[in-house]
């Protein structure tokens, strides 16, 4: 009954979101507010044109390369400043500078460099992911057992050693998880590339509907949106238990 439960809840609590979506739209009107028939029409239409599944592809695309590269760089750098001193010293002082900055700041810089471009968006959700992925790995790595170290140390393993057979496997659930909060937020943000940028994707779907005041369009992109994130957190949630499903951490989540 409880496991029945829960899928229970969520539907309904579903169907209540959309009856009050529709109360709204006929409070406000059409013009400000499109209702769920007039979005699901629009909707429907958007995805039997060639043009909006390539700016799904394209959005999709910006998102995952530059999350890659993040997730890339931003490991190997959190390894290597996690288990050194001297370079976490080092680079302390660039990292807080550029942490408190979000990479709507440099959209402007972007646009002016790259052009409004797909490479333009790319790299800003390459800086978006990059730096909570290297403090996560960072932190993960201080948080090794210094027991584990130790013992790998006594028996005559060098420092790239343990760095590879100790510490790496016990900072990968750090990884895991900080690629997976990342990657909703690569969404948002390649998103956010075209739609105050002018980069291809949905982005620029959503900027056109607004330009020409198509509520039900713009309503019909955003609900796309919505689904697609869905479906990319699940994909994301299930591919990190699937490659760390040998992590400690993981075997208790499943028991």
């Amino acid at each position: 009954m409880r496991r029945a439960r829960t899928p229970l809840l969520g539907v309904a609590g579903a169907v209540a979101a959309v009856v009050l979506w529709a109360l709204a739209a006929r409070t406000w009107g059409s013009t400000a507010l499109a209702g769920p028939g007039e979005t699901l029409t629009a909707m429907t239409g958007l995805l039997r044109h060639g043009d909006f599944w390539s700016a799904i592809g394209t959005t999709l695309l910006m998102a995952g390369r530059g999350l890659l590269g993040a997730a890339l760089l931003g490991s190997v750098a959190g390894m290597l400043v996690g288990s050194s001193t001297l370079l976490s010293n080092a680079v302390l002082v660039p990292l807080e500078f550029l942490k408190p900055i979000p990479p709507i700041v440099l959209l402007p810089i972007a646009i002016l460099v790259l052009g409004p471009t797909q490479v333009m968006g790319e790299a800003l959700v390459f800086y978006g992911c990059l730096l909570p992925i290297l403090y996560t790995t960072a932190n993960g790595v201080r948080e090794t057992d210094p027991v584990a170290v130790q013992t790998a140390r006594s028996f005559g393993l060098g420092r790239w050693q343990v760095l590879l057979r100790v510490t790496l496997p016990s900072t990968s659930a750090s990884i895991g998880t900080a690629v997976r909060i990342a990657v909703p937020h690569a969404f948002a943000i390649a998103v956010l590339a075209g739609y105050l940028g002018g980069s291809p994707g949905l982005g620029r779907e959503i900027a056109d509907s607004v330009v020409s005041a198509d509520t039900a369009r713009l309503f019909g992109v955003v609900v796309v949106l919505a689904l697609l994130g869905l479906l990319v957190h699940e994909v994301s949630h299930l591919a990190e238990r699937r490659v760390l499903h040998w992590h400690p951490t993981y075997r208790v989540r499943a028991a």
